[in-house]
């Protein structure tokens, strides 16, 4: 494997150049100089050792669902695969969207912003206000799609998901298409093995 660092690596000659370039006083030695970078060598040397990329751990082959499709079809799924969202994919498997539980559910009129005792009062036949029209995944669905590529860290991957407040992370290559997913449970894996 090549070492990005052996090819870059700084020589004292060069930091005698870069300093002459200052211009002006600078209170350190060559030797200071050359320390601080040794040890800011070895200090990136350990953190691209710890990264992870999202495609070491994200499931491949997802499910995912078009924007045409019945939103039943979505929420049958979503129970079969017991899991509680599926990337929306257009004819050529670019990501435009996702559809999660909390979107199927506000087909019944049940918003996100409703407690999980409006979702028991809609089920006992009381009225819920603000329900949104269609019959589709396109008509439901959150758009457009937080993703994240394969070559991602997954501490990114893992703070992406804690600011979003969302569950999982469809994961694209350079044309938008998907080749991926990765969760919260993915993440959490990874961190157990360590």
């Amino acid at each position: 494997m090549n070492d990005p660092f052996r090819e870059c690596a700084i020589a004292e000659e060069d930091l005698r150049a870069a300093l002459s370039e200052i211009g002006g006083y600078v209170d350190v030695t060559i030797e200071d100089l050359m320390r601080v970078y040794t040890l800011a060598l070895e200090h990136a040397r350990t953190r691209l050792s710890q990264k992870v990329p999202v495609s070491a751990v994200m499931s491949t082959n997802p499910i995912s669902i078009g924007p045409d499709a019945d939103l039943h079809a979505a929420a049958r799924l979503l129970g079969e695969n017991k899991v509680s969202g599926l990337p929306v994919v257009d004819d050529k498997r670019r990501v435009v969207g996702l559809i999660s539980e909390a979107d199927v559910l506000s087909m019944t009129g049940i918003q996100r912003t409703h407690t999980f005792r409006d979702v028991i009062r809609h089920v006992l036949g009381e009225p819920v206000p603000g329900r949104r029209q269609g019959t589709r995944v396109g008509d439901f669905m959150t758009s457009p799609a937080i993703t994240i590529t394969p070559d991602a860290d997954i501490r990114d991957a893992a703070r992406i998901l804690d600011e979003k407040r969302i569950k999982r992370l469809p994961v694209i290559d350079d044309d938008h298409r998907l080749v991926g997913i990765i969760s919260r449970a993915d993440i959490v894996k990874v961190m157990g093995a360590r």
